[in-house]
């Protein structure tokens, strides 16, 4: 057994949660925050056979697409503003990052 962790974009969390539920696919969904861009994401908690991790990778990378967006940087708190810049800068957000982790025990109640 296998613990799918995947932390998406909000904005693929829906897409995502309705693609795991029809393929017969459970998921615990929790909310996280991003630490680079400090938005929104949704971590998925999905406990899987070993033998179904590879339909659980494929539904997520169907889902969870990378895309462009403009953010305009955090201005420095310590008070060091020398090198910020204070315009927007294209970043690539979206996708997922999902880490497979072995199960040792499982039990449900």
């Amino acid at each position: 057994m296998k613990l799918v962790i995947a932390i998406v974009q909000d904005k693929d969390s829906n897409r995502l949660s309705n693609a795991l539920v029809r393929e017969g696919l459970r998921a615990t969904k929790l909310a996280s925050t991003g630490g680079f861009l400090r938005a929104g994401n949704t971590t998925f908690m999905i406990g899987i056979e070993d033998d179904r991790v590879h339909e659980v990778l494929q539904v997520i990378r169907s889902n969870c697409k990378v895309r462009d967006q403009l953010v305009t940087p955090v201005s420095p708190m310590n008070g060091s503003a020398d090198s910020y810049i204070p315009f927007p800068v294209e970043v690539q957000v979206g996708g997922a990052a999902v880490f497979v982790v072995p199960v040792e025990r499982f039990e449900h109640y």
